[in-house]
């Protein structure tokens, strides 16, 4: 069992950056791997970054690539996204998630099991 919570979101102009956190508890949460999703309004939610169990890999959404990028300290349990160069587009509701089991991540777009409430971004142009 993983409880995810973020936090960071707010407003910032384009051409910002901003900072999100997602603070993990339980007992093994070190051991999964973490993705971020975001949901604009009207529209899917949309895959943006995952980090694996140890920080080594990564993996990232094209509309983010070179200007997101996704951490983790696995000592303060949380993980981050580092959210530069940003657009007006990228306004949101910006969500961490894990799978249903540690260790379990192929590296690539990571199936979100465990969910934490959200918190918004919003740039302005």
């Amino acid at each position: 069992q993983v409880q995810l919570v973020e936090s960071g979101g707010g407003l910032g102009q384009a051409g910002e950056s901003l900072r999100l956190s997602c603070a993990a508890s339980g007992r093994t949460s070190s051991n999964y791997a973490v993705g971020w999703f975001r949901q604009a309004p009207g529209k899917e939610r949309e895959f943006v970054a995952a980090i694996g169990w140890s920080g080594r890999r990564t993996y990232y959404a094209d509309s983010v690539k070179g200007r997101f990028t996704i951490s983790r300290d696995n000592i303060k349990n949380t993980v981050y996204l580092q959210m530069n160069s940003l657009k007006p587009e990228d306004t949101a509701v910006y969500y961490c998630a894990a799978p249903s089991s540690s260790f379990n991540w192929d590296g690539g777009y990571l199936r979100g099991h465990y969910w934490g409430q959200g918190t918004q971004v919003t740039v302005s142009s």
